[in-house]
């Protein structure tokens, strides 16, 4: 199966002429000349990116996770650093950051490729982050029954850092809990500790 990253957003292909039409239009009413050299392109440059960052939408990321493995391995599971890029629903301005994934499996478990996958599925569409930590967890939950599942999630939001109270570098971090992580915390803080490290 290919990963999001190949995946295009087959409504934004079906609509190229409106959205590129629509673009021109925004170029128009933000004060820009769409007819100058190197703004020519710029609508259908915007339609394909749209293709690529909207990819998300093609895929239920509950089936991008797949088979999964018999394994009689019930100690901690990370993937940490899984970097991500996402758009925020409210402004349409891009977020991006690191997604740190832990579970402990209970006879299951998943391609360590799989979670990268999850994320992009899941971080492809107009988003928040803090349902994309939820998402994570409860796609990971769902699909391999784990004993836990703990995920963090580090952002950049555009739309803090570059308007608004212009905070440049601020990051906000999201983390959601399942199963024996909430009533261990020792099983949190060593999944805290592993992924600073």
């Amino acid at each position: 199966m290919a990963g999001v990253k190949d995946y295009l957003n087959s409504k934004v292909s079906d609509n190229r002429e409106k959205i590129e039409y629509h673009v021109e239009q925004i170029l128009k009413l933000i004060g820009e000349d769409s007819t100058r050299e190197g703004l020519l392109e710029t609508p259908a440059r915007v339609t394909r990116m749209y293709e690529e960052i909207f990819g998300g939408y093609e895929v239920d990321p509950r089936d991008v996770l797949g088979v999964t493995f018999d394994e009689n391995h019930e100690e901690l599971v990370i993937v940490k650093d899984i970097v991500y890029y996402s758009q925020c629903e409210h402004h349409m301005a891009p977020f991006f950051g690191k997604v740190h994934i832990g579970y402990v499996p209970s006879g299951k478990i998943v391609g360590l490729s799989k979670m990268a996958r999850l994320v992009e599925a899941v971080t492809r569409r107009l988003q928040v982050q803090e349902r994309i930590t939820s998402q994570i967890a409860d796609i990971l939950t769902e699909a391999v029954e784990p004993h836990g599942v703990m995920v963090v999630v580090e952002g950049e939001h555009l739309c803090m850092c570059a308007r608004g109270v212009k905070k440049p570098g601020s990051k906000t971090v999201t983390s959601a809990v399942r199963g024996s992580f909430r009533d261990n915390p020792a099983q949190r803080a060593e999944f805290l500790s592993l992924i600073k490290e």
